[in-house]
């Protein structure tokens, strides 16, 4: 069967990477988290101390560090690996997640992330969730689908998360983090966060994680069904 590029785009703790990792299990697909990508990044720059502005020294950072994932096989999960070492835990903190934005917004940071991702699925099979994917990484993406949901709702989602991982944050925080990362994605002017033309858009304010994966398995399963049907009616045309 025609293997595909899935790109699941949309707003901060809607559910994207919970649903493009279960899609991805289910197809026996690659998944990407594109948003580990930019937080493993902004985690290298404050360890070693680089300033955010300093474009020659964040450019040349881009070049030292390696980024990469690596499958846990007691959870089936992908966690990044920062010049060969899991972050996961590090590259999810609170103080990441209130710089994140501001550093993916480097066009430098940018290009060198989007350049990675686009080898990383170049021979399609991939399932790629992030900001980017279905308008800059992948337009050509087969499936795309639009994710948001209400901030508060997003908030307290986040804040489980983040307790799960015995960090105690006030929901009012969250909420302000979110909602300033929600206008520094959407307004950055590389590769802002918006919804493709071509993209369906999926609000999960009141869905569980199952019902988003039926939701997008479903949109793939149609896609593959007429991609297969157009290459039936195209053999039978010759």
């Amino acid at each position: 069967m025609r293997k595909i590029v899935i790109a699941i785009d949309g707003y901060s703790s809607c559910g994207k990477s919970t649903t493009a990792k279960a899609v991805a299990a289910e197809l026996g697909y690659a998944y990407i988290d594109t948003g580990a990508m930019y937080r493993a990044v902004t985690l290298y720059l404050l360890e070693q101390g680089i300033a955010f502005d300093d474009l020659p020294r964040v450019e040349q950072a881009l070049h030292e560090m390696h980024i990469s994932f690596k499958r846990n096989r007691k959870t089936g999960r992908n966690e990044l690996c920062l010049d060969g070492v899991i972050r996961e835990d590090e590259i999810r903190q609170m103080r990441i997640s209130n710089l994140v934005s501001e550093v993916s917004g480097i066009p430098a940071v940018r290009h060198a992330m989007v350049s990675q991702q686009q080898r990383m699925g170049r021979k399609r099979g991939v399932v790629m969730d992030g900001r980017d994917i279905g308008t800059t990484v992948f337009p050509d993406a087969e499936v795309k689908v639009f994710m948001t949901a209400d901030v508060l709702t997003r908030a307290l989602r986040r804040q489980e998360e983040l307790a799960v991982k015995g960090e105690q944050v006030p929901v009012e925080a969250i909420v302000d983090n979110l909602s300033k990362r929600d206008h520094l994605d959407s307004t950055r002017t590389e590769s802002p966060l918006r919804r493709a033309s071509d993209a369906v858009l999926l609000d999960t304010t009141h869905m569980m994680i199952d019902e988003q994966v039926d939701f997008v398995l479903e949109r793939v399963s149609a896609t593959l069904f007429s991609l297969a049907a157009t290459g039936w009616a195209q053999d039978a045309a010759k």
